[in-house]
């Protein structure tokens, strides 16, 4: 049985978490966590070795820091996939990591809500995507009971995509860029609607799932 990767312990890994959970949510924080877990347990599922064919300690960051653009430090100018890989790419780069890394690290985070785009850009944007939809219960097969009742006792998911969603809308409203037709926060933004009280496709189908909200 494929065994739960521990939280890489980095120095930049441990400044990452203080950052996540000083800037988001808990929520929304718990679900980033949760999404390098079940990533990593994809990536053994399908045979690709760390260290070999991903880095762990990128994909962890990738990961926890993929949500920044719902944090209130994201500007409101540009889709929050976008605003949250250029506040990972700036927290990043003032502790240290080489350009390269930053770069690919943005890439994964930009595109994580890009279907059919992320899986063709390495492992890297691949993975991040796959641990964040195994969160909303898309293709869980990779990870066992047990797997999953030690993962969200760590890390309990207090109703995130509920939280999630709510995050998005609000930043969505704050300008048209925000949102663009078709794109998740455009979409999320027509479901809620005018007056705030719709349900989104997103929170009917994480309610449906495996995990539930």
């Amino acid at each position: 049985m494929n065994t739960i990767a521990a939280v890489p312990t980095t120095p930049t890994a441990r400044r990452a978490i203080e950052y996540v959970r000083a800037c988001e949510s808990a929520p929304i924080a718990e679900h980033s966590f949760r999404s390098y877990r079940f990533a990593v347990l994809h990536a053994a599922h399908e045979g690709l070795r760390p260290g070999a064919d991903f880095d762990p300690d990128l994909l962890f960051l990738a990961c926890a820091l993929h949500d920044l653009g719902t944090s209130p430090h994201a500007e409101g100018r540009q889709r929050f996939e976008v605003e949250g890989a250029d506040l990972a790419a700036a927290f990043l780069t003032d502790n240290g990591l080489a350009s390269a890394d930053v770069d690919r690290v943005w890439e994964a985070i930009a595109l994580h809500t890009s279907a059919g785009i992320a899986e063709r850009r390495g492992s890297l944007t691949y993975l991040t995507r796959k641990g964040i939809a195994i969160d909303f219960g898309v293709d869980t097969e990779c990870v066992t009971d047990a797997q999953a009742r030690a993962i969200h006792a760590e890390h309990p998911r207090l109703r995130m995509a509920e939280s999630l969603a709510e995050a998005v809308v609000r930043h969505a409203r704050r300008s048209p860029e925000n949102a663009p037709r078709y794109s998740l926060p455009g979409e999320l933004l027509r479901e809620r609607g005018r007056d705030g009280s719709g349900r989104t496709q997103m929170e009917e189908a994480a309610a449906s799932s495996r995990w539930g909200v």
